[in-house]
């Protein structure tokens, strides 16, 4: 009787961050500016790929997917973040907040699964160098991706049809930035018991299989360079992974911590700061970090800079 009298909300304030009243623009420009070099950044190392044909390989073609994810990702949190800063009401409906947390998980879980075979990628590369262009071929790439989005889509699908069974009547205040799962979760005037086990066992089983991959894939790395025995071979093994394990070492370390550190519905409400790392900051530094290393999109992008001039 008393959820069949309830008032059900849909509509949301999204708190954000709690800063002063004089920090409200320069919050506002600073993340601006971080959102504006993001996307160029990782649109600049599709177009870069796209561009230069000797750059149509599984490596970069894995390469510019996760850019694009990147720029996805960005593009789901951070506009709405930057409204927060200006506009009077935080409100938003629940129909965007679930269009929003429908493409964060989508854009989350896709990015783990393309991290793992990024990782299983170079695995073969190394370990099998000779017979790596016989086993990484473009059309299993493609395959390779096409499994990694459809996961993603998958995930969040089975998130968004639970929610349909929850209800909010008591609090319509989402401590976030974002829509995310485990703040609307604790909000709802529903039992959400079982929304917290479907977070645990598909976000939990997502994130066991792809660091499962990349820990597998990085000690058979090990494996082969400790054979090797060459100073020469691990500085070239260091070169093409290097890149690869600090942005799984940015990734996941944050992300651990968050999902499988927060599933019961007494956790403490999420750090978001620990979301912004991974939603804003990594993006960010992606692009960066496998450009800077990598002295074969260094020249295409050269190279394409000196067409465009």
């Amino acid at each position: 009787m008393e959820e069949e009298n309830a008032t059900f909300l849909t509509e949301f304030v999204l708190t954000g961050f709690l800063y002063q009243p004089q920090w409200k623009i320069p919050l506002f420009l600073a993340f601006l500016v971080i959102y504006l070099i993001t996307i160029m950044g990782n649109l600049g190392l599709i177009a870069v790929i796209w561009k230069d044909p000797h750059l149509h390989i599984s490596m970069y073609l894995l390469l510019g997917n996760l850019a694009f994810v990147d720029a996805w990702i960005s593009s789901t949190v951070t506009p709405k973040m930057l409204t927060t800063f200006l506009a009077k009401s935080k409100m938003l409906s629940l129909s965007e907040c679930k269009i929003q947390l429908f493409s964060f998980v989508t854009t989350v879980t896709t990015e783990r699964f393309l991290l793992a075979t990024m990782a299983y990628d170079r695995s073969v590369a190394i370990c099998r160098p000779l017979l790596y262009p016989a086993i990484m071929t473009n059309e299993l790439c493609i395959q390779l991706l096409v499994l990694s989005f459809v996961g993603g889509l998958l995930h969040a699908l089975i998130h968004e049809a639970f929610l349909f069974r929850l209800t909010f009547c008591n609090s319509n205040t989402i401590q976030h930035f974002y829509c995310d799962i485990i703040p609307l979760l604790k909000i709802s005037c529903t039992d959400s018991s079982i929304n917290f086990l479907m977070v645990f066992i598909f976000a939990g089983s997502v994130q066991v299989f792809t660091i499962g991959t990349i820990l597998i894939s990085y000690t058979l790395i090990l494996f082969t360079i400790l054979k090797k025995k060459s100073i020469k071979g691990i500085q070239k093994a260091v070169s093409t992974c290097g890149a690869h394990l600090l942005s799984v070492s940015l990734y996941y370390g944050p992300l651990a911590f968050k999902y499988l550190g927060s599933v019961s519905p007494q956790a403490d409400d999420q750090d978001m700061m620990e979301s912004l790392f991974y939603t804003v900051i990594v993006p960010l530094l992606n692009p960066m970090i496998y450009s800077l290393r990598n002295k074969q999109v260094i020249d295409a992008f050269t190279k394409m800079f000196k067409r465009n001039v």
